[in-house]
């Protein structure tokens, strides 16, 4: 089973129309093409140490699986400040395996309200957990293997870093922001943004270089070509001579 972690909140509302939810023993439950729901059970102690926490999120990243995926996003969150929800997946209708699968924030959604509560029953109103945040990851499993990131949403709708909701076990405190790695991160994407414009940089260059290279040959040949005619007339005005 996946090892339980104390970024991940268990979901707290038991409506039917909630198809986003991971438990506090590390169940989560997806629901296929078909409709149906299925557990996915998976050991996370060997990838954890895998995590980088300091590098945002971005269109493109990759993973070597979707656990791997979850536990990046998981450390990211408790990093920043936040919990996270496993949310939905899509699953392959030739194999019926996961092939895509999104990560939210705790406070994604709205609470649905339970009207199955008597008219008389006093009930102390509940912690609100539900913001509709928008904050998520979609991971999707590309034919070498690899997972990755293709949607993603990093704005919060709410603070971040003082409280990010509550489990069934009580108030889990997300670890204060801290600036300075903070600016790691953005440091480290911006870092990673200019290798991507360095790669384009070099082909471009690359280019350039043929092109001189073919000019350059094409001038020596036209050169090589002058030289020969006017060693032809030399010759001939000698003979004439």
């Amino acid at each position: 089973m996946i090892s339980e972690a104390s970024g991940i909140e268990p979901d707290m509302d038991s409506s039917d129309d909630n198809k986003m939810i991971g438990n506090s023993v590390g169940r989560e439950i997806c629901e296929s093409e078909g409709g149906e729901m299925l557990e996915l059970y998976d050991e996370r102690g060997l990838i954890i140490r895998e995590i980088d926490d300091n590098v945002e999120p971005y269109i493109g990243m990759e993973f070597e699986s979707e656990e791997a995926a979850m536990v990046y996003y998981d450390a990211y969150a408790k990093h920043i400040g936040f919990i996270i929800r496993v949310g939905n997946c899509h699953r392959s209708s030739h194999d019926g395996s996961v092939i895509s699968r999104r990560f939210l924030c705790n406070k994604e959604g709205f609470r649905v309200n339970n009207k199955k509560v008597k008219r008389l029953e006093v009930r102390k109103p509940r912690e609100i957990t539900r913001e509709g945040c928008k904050a998520m990851i979609m991971v999707r499993k590309e034919k070498s293997g690899k997972w990755v990131v293709t949607k993603l949403e990093t704005e919060h709708s709410h603070p971040l870093g003082i409280h990010a909701g509550k489990g069934r076990r009580g108030t889990i405190q997300a670890r204060p922001q801290d600036e300075k790695d903070k600016k790691i991160r953005e440091l480290s994407t911006e870092l990673h943004r200019a290798n991507q414009q360095l790669a384009e940089c070099r082909e471009q260059l690359n280019m350039v270089l043929k092109d001189i290279e073919w000019h350059t040959n094409h001038l020596t040949k036209s050169i090589q070509d002058i030289v020969e005619n006017v060693q032809e007339i030399e010759a001939e005005d000698e003979e004439l001579l």
